[in-house]
């Protein structure tokens, strides 16, 4: 009978805590579950870290294999070998515990009958599995896998679409416009395997909007400050003002005061539920008062000045 390594066999160390080695399993689990992996050893695979998960997950289990594995190395360390280790004082007193049928995984649940696991297993720990890793219980939802995605305010308007890699899948993400900072978004079925058999939990991902430098978002609606010359505010006009969706030209009223709000109807930001329907953008208005004037525009102004008065 050869010795089997089990730590190896998950790829963790020796010192692994119970949360690093439920991760290795999790993480092999849905790479050789077979029926997700129809590869020739994906069953044979399957089994393998089933087996090593339901020793190193047990604490009485795992303290059991390290002595086991304390000694085999002394021994080792010796110049012994396989067939000279006295085996039988590590051999389990209940050869015929677990035997019944694994429940849980689909097509696969006599997987984990007696027959099925090693004979280093059966020798050592009984003839199948225990309790402990839960195969014979209730089958239970994966986790959720929670992620955080950044996006900008542009972004947000437009819409805009991620590649997401969880869990060696591929996803593609499509966030439609009019998306708010801090809203949910949720793929069903793509978090973590599920326990015993179970539904694979979902895929929560989180967004967070940048802020933009000259832009803020109140809900649906924008507001941006738009610079404009002393002429203009007095005697009105048009200026351009470049927005998300296009350029559009913002009509002042003759007399228009510094810090006027001017609204824009429809022409905020999407309404997410309905891209159709847009918030309203409102414009701040920030006049540019003129510096280093000539000394015949001082005349004028002061000639306005008496005029006024």
């Amino acid at each position: 009978m050869d010795f089997k390594d089990y730590y190896k066999i998950l790829g963790v160390n020796k010192n692994a805590s119970i949360d690093e080695i439920k991760k290795a399993f999790r993480s092999l689990a849905v790479k050789y579950h077979p029926d997700r992996n129809k590869g020739k050893d994906a069953e044979n695979k399957f089994k393998e870290i089933s087996e090593a998960y339901e020793v190193l997950s047990d604490p009485e289990k795992r303290k059991k294999y390290d002595n086991l594995g304390s000694s085999w190395n002394s021994f080792r360390r010796t110049g012994g070998n396989t067939q000279d280790f006295d085996w039988s004082e590590w051999f389990s007193s209940r050869p015929d515990s677990g035997r019944r049928k694994s429940k849980g995984f689909g097509n696969f649940g006599d997987m984990f009958e007696s027959g099925n696991v090693s004979d280093f297993f059966k020798n050592i720990f009984g003839e199948g599995f225990s309790q402990n890793t839960g195969f014979r219980q209730t089958p239970k939802k994966g986790t959720d896998t929670i992620i955080d995605i950044d996006i900008t305010l542009a972004e947000a308007f437009s819409g805009t679409q991620r590649i997401l890699e969880i869990d060696e899948q591929k996803i593609d993400l499509k966030i439609k416009p009019g998306v708010s900072d801090g809203q949910i978004l949720k793929i069903t079925g793509k978090g973590s395997t599920g326990k015993h058999g179970g539904i694979t939990g979902d895929l929560i991902i989180k967004i967070h909007i940048k802020p933009h430098n000259k832009v803020e978002r109140k809900g649906d609606d924008l507001y941006i400050e738009v610079p404009v010359d002393l002429y203009k505010a007095i005697l009105g006009g048009t200026s351009k003002l470049k927005t998300f969706g296009a350029t559009i030209n913002l009509k002042l009223p003759a007399g228009t005061q510094n810090g006027a709000l001017l609204k824009l109807k429809n022409q905020g930001m999407p309404k997410y539920n309905n891209p159709a329907e847009r918030g309203d953008l409102y414009a701040k208005i920030l006049i540019n008062i003129p510096t280093n004037l000539s000394p015949e525009e001082k005349e004028l102004f002061e000639k306005l000045k008496s005029i006024r008065k």
